[in-house]
């Protein structure tokens, strides 16, 4: 679309057809009257027309409004109104335009713009929100310093950037710092803050807020306790600095997305902030500290560089989700965050990449860019990040850095923009670099071995699949980190990284006194999927000996692999060469007890399905199900005598702490009690859950009890302990869900979505139901096809309310030409259902219709 004219609903946008906006913002004022239904926003806005535009076309986004009256320079005007939005005649010298609109935040149950969630007044502006508000050029290259003032009855009343004193009954707000309007944010309610300050490397200090309920203050501690970690970690390693008075962070039950960085004033879906002991998990824990740091990060590489239009939404999700992964590695366990990331990669990317939702990481067009929020864009451009640190060393990627904030400081760019620094720096050229941006799918890397008489080669080939476009993609830059082991153990090469930029490429390594064990892409150098032909024995020496930690991971994944692949296709027996190199390193209580936890983790199941596909066979889902329980139930068996011992050794005689120390025991517990629970029938599992004083170890005594039982008492002992805390009822949802046999998923599901604390209109406990469905693979993908037609029904349901959750949980549907003619024949009536709903958003049929393409 080109600036100055309003795209009709699902109108495809293309990247080609950016132009610079016709008229530039140089102050917005915002005065907001916050009535319930009847609020009024009052704006004055000051443009001028842009010298480089080659259009003076006057057009302002808004949708939802009533415009009450508008002027310009102080003379009432009469626009022209659409359903996009404004136009009207403007002056050719800089003016100023006024509206007075009224919008009722008190239906808005998409919870996009101005909205309400339990008495409190609410924004969520990125991507398109702010239109909601108030007529405006809501587009991410428009920036402008904002002044905000605010009247009502509620005692708190927060926006961006620094506190004004309050003047005749509002409540001012100054944000110096110029942003486009997808940062704008308000908030207002009865609210109570836990506070802090922070001492900049400058001498500087800033305020810090976390503003909840009054009831949710206890729970407030860590999430501090995070914030300052991150800002004193981006002032060690970024030399980024906070630069406003006041940083405050607002903790909503009713929002779509984990959180929102808008500039000094965050907002956060209540999940992703409030914790303590009794009610969070370990794994809430680090996702808190993760997700805090992610938002804070964002000030630098996000708000004070932008994007200049949202096809760029890498430019600042890449890099911030890289960032916020370093500083987790930093804060915890580096080895096991990298085999996390790539976990979650390989469950929500690689899927992505090879399906109909295909897109590059800078997609060159998009209908409804809610829709593009995607592991692809945040995920996968991460991945694109730390190949360039790789590729370039650290030390050019420091100073690439500090010269990208030093040059575009206040500037919405382009990924054009961010590789023209790297290129400044080291002098290469990055052009085929640039096709990690440009081109989708996953590079297959197919590796050939050759040994003779001291000398290995290597034949590298790297194919990337054309996708449902059928588009011939051209060879990427590949930075494949490699090292050699000898089959005693020894490292002959350690750890060297090559560039892999053509179709095909040998590599020679000489003077070997014997033939080596390739262990190749180490650190998980790339997002590929790497084929090499790897013996039994060689894979177990990599798991007892390789020094690099995740290709350590990497091999006994891909035993357990193999195994569960014969024991579906085969019925094969598991594999006793893995179990025993597993099961010595178990033993060994000098390890990493969160890195045994990591390799006590089976694949996942539909990874298992993905593999089986890719390779000619129709994945039965509920074979699949059936194998990991069997193997899991043989490890049980085998290791009967030392699960006892294991588990004793990892008892903490201190107080709580969600550190990584502690929380790696306790992951590592909770694996072996999934082992212990097949021996004993529940019975440690049981005294676990009476003695349990934190949220980790009951929630994980409670998965194993009712994993056994889904009618034991425990799990409504559980339910009247926490009925009044709403985020530890998600996860009681969620459980039930997830621990249920595959032909009663669906069933148990329903009867979920029947109990009184089920409500569809709160994205957390929707999510916690239907997410656990979807997650269910052998439940969600049973051949009955009652998963997939309950989902559906939910999300017609759904879809009038909230399209934007709607549309993100289609996303489970999007494998299901994998399976077989049961599951595909349901899986295809259910989303036609969806697409015949009359009504249905544009978000909703966007997914649907790319989910359906052949």
């Amino acid at each position: 679309m080109k600036d100055g004219t309003a795209a009709a609903p699902n109108t495809v946008q293309y990247l080609h057809d950016y132009a610079v906006p016709n008229y530039l913002v140089d102050h917005v004022a915002l005065d907001f009257i916050l009535d319930g239904a009847k609020t009024r926003v009052l704006s004055k806005i000051q443009f001028r027309p842009n010298p480089d535009a080659t259009d003076d076309d006057f057009f302002l986004h808004g949708e939802n409004l009533h415009l009450i009256a508008a002027k310009i320079n102080g003379d009432a005007i009469t626009p022209t109104l659409t359903p996009q939005g404004l136009r009207c005649a403007v002056p050719n010298t800089p003016f100023t335009f006024e509206a007075e609109v009224q919008i009722d935040p008190t239906t808005n149950t998409a919870l996009e713009g101005l909205y309400t969630s339990g008495g409190m007044y609410c924004t969520q502006c990125e991507a398109e929100g702010f239109r909601k508000i108030t007529f405006y050029p809501d587009r991410p290259d428009v920036m402008a310093p904002f002044d905000v003032r605010i009247k009502s009855d509620l005692p708190v009343m927060l926006s961006n950037g620094n506190p004004q004193r309050v003047q005749d009954g509002w409540t001012c707000w100054s944000d110096p710092w110029p942003k486009p309007a997808y940062l704008f944010a308000l908030v207002a309610g009865d609210l109570r803050a836990h506070s802090d300050q922070f001492t900049t490397q400058s001498g500087r200090d800033v305020a810090l807020n976390i503003w909840v309920r009054p009831d949710d203050l206890t729970k407030c501690a860590f999430g501090m306790s995070a914030l300052k970690s991150s800002m004193a970690w981006d002032e060690r390693v970024y030399g980024r600095e906070y630069d406003l008075d006041v940083f405050n962070i607002v903790a909503v039950d009713d929002f779509n997305m984990g959180a929102m960085e808008n500039k000094g004033l965050n907002i956060f879906n209540s999940s992703c902030v409030l914790a303590s002991p009794e009610t969070a998990t370990d794994a809430n824990f680090e996702r808190i500290e993760a997700i805090i740091a992610h938002e804070y990060f964002h000030n630098w590489t996000g708000n004070r560089i932008t994007c200049r239009d949202w096809f760029q939404l890498c430019l600042k999700e890449g890099l911030t989700v890289f960032r916020d992964a370093q500083f987790t590695a930093d804060m915890r366990s580096a080895p096991v965050k990298r085999i996390e990331d790539v976990t979650t990669l390989r469950a929500r990317q690689f899927p992505e990449d090879q399906g109909p939702l295909a897109h590059p990481v800078r997609p060159d067009q998009y209908q409804e860019i809610n829709n593009f929020y995607t592991a692809t864009v945040y995920e996968k451009g991460a991945e694109v990040i730390g190949m360039l640190k790789t590729l370039v060393g650290d030390a050019a990627y420091a100073k690439a850095l500090a010269l990208y904030f030093e040059r575009h400081d206040g500037q919405a760019c382009t990924i054009e923009d961010w590789l023209a620094v790297f290129e400044d720096v080291t002098g290469r050229d990055l052009t085929q670099f640039k096709r990690w941006y440009t081109q989708s799918g996953t590079p297959h890397v197919y590796v050939d071995e050759d040994y003779s008489d001291g000398t290995l080669t290597l034949t590298l080939r790297q194919e990337t699949p054309k996708g449902a476009q059928g588009i011939d993609k051209q060879p990427f830059v590949i930075p494949l980190a490699l090292g050699l082991i000898a089959p005693g153990g020894t490292e002959l090469l350690p750890t060297q990284v090559v560039e892999f930029s053509t179709a095909e490429l040998k590599l020679t390594f000489d003077n070997l006194p014997c033939r080596p064990i390739p262990s190749l892409l180490r650190g998980f150098s790339a997002p590929v999927v790497l084929h090499q032909t790897r013996s039994n024995a060689d894979l177990v020496t990599l798991l007892a000996h390789d020094t690099d930690p995740f290709n350590t991971w990497e091999a006994s994944n891909q035993l357990a692999f193999d195994c569960l692949t014969g024991m579906v296709l085969q019925g094969a027996a598991p594999n006793q060469d893995w179990l025993s190199a597993l099961h010595s390193l178990l033993a060994n209580d000098a390890a990493d007890p969160a890195y045994l936890a990591m390799l006590l983790r089976l694949p996942a199941q539909a990874e298992l399905a993905a593999h089986l596909h890719d390779h000619g066979h129709t994945p039965d889902p509920v074979a699949i199900h059936t194998a990991q329980e069997t193997l899991l139930h043989y490890m049980a068996e085998q290791w009967a005598q030392d699960l006892p011992i294991w588990m004793d050794r990892l008892r903490i005689d201190a107080p709580y702490d969600p550190g990584a120390q502690q929380a790696g025991k306790r992951a590592l517990g909770s694996a072996l009690l999934r082992l212990i629970s097949h021996n004993d029938v529940g019975a440690t599992a049981r005294s676990q859950y009476g003695a349990a004083d934190n949220m980790t170890l009951q929630l994980s005594a409670l998965m194993n009890i009712a994993r056994l039982d889904h009618q034991a008492p425990e799990i409504t002992a559980f339910y009247d302990q926490w009925r009044h805390d709403r985020l530890v009822m998600d996860k009681w949802f969620a459980l039930q869900i997830s621990v249920a046999a595959p032909d009663q998923v669906a069933q148990i599901t329903a009867q979920l979505c029947d109990h009184p604390d089920f409500t569809m209109t709160n994205p957390n406990r929707f999510r916690a139901v239907f997410g656990a469905l979807a997650g269910h693979h052998a439940g969600f993908h049973h051949d009955s096809g009652a998963g997939y037609a309950l989902l559906a029904d939910w999300l017609i349901k759904l879809d009038a309310k909230n399209p934007q959750t709607t549309a993100r949980m289609c996303s489970a549907f999007q494998t299901w030409r994998r399976y077989g003619p049961a599951q595909q024949t349901a899986a295809q009536t259910a989303l036609k259902r969806i697409l015949n709903k009359d009504g249905l958003s544009g978000d909703t049929r966007e997914m649907v219709t790319r989910i359906l393409a052949p």
